[in-house]
């Protein structure tokens, strides 16, 4: 009787590996782009030169958003900024 062996971990997708443990770091290039609107945009914006990278804090401004989706935007939208110059 063959059984079909099941792989020893399975699949995650880039959000779980990112928070899967601190001390873990997981390539950005791994991520999937998060959407924010536009006033979301311009309150992380302005947010962000306020208290730098206090992701919890801009992240407590915007209901639905965790910090770890709020830090993931900005280093998204960042790293194109980077590539256009």
């Amino acid at each position: 009787m063959d059984k079909q062996s099941k792989p020893k971990h399975p699949k995650t997708n880039a959000y779980a590996t990112s928070v899967a443990s601190s001390s873990e770091e997981v390539s950005s290039l791994e991520w999937e782009e998060i959407a924010m609107t536009q006033e979301e945009d311009e309150l992380i914006c302005r947010m962000y030169k306020l208290v730098r990278q206090r992701w919890d804090l801009i992240a407590g401004r915007i209901p639905g958003r965790t910090a770890e989706q709020i830090e993931r935007f900005w280093v998204m939208k960042n790293h194109r900024r980077s590539q256009l110059r």
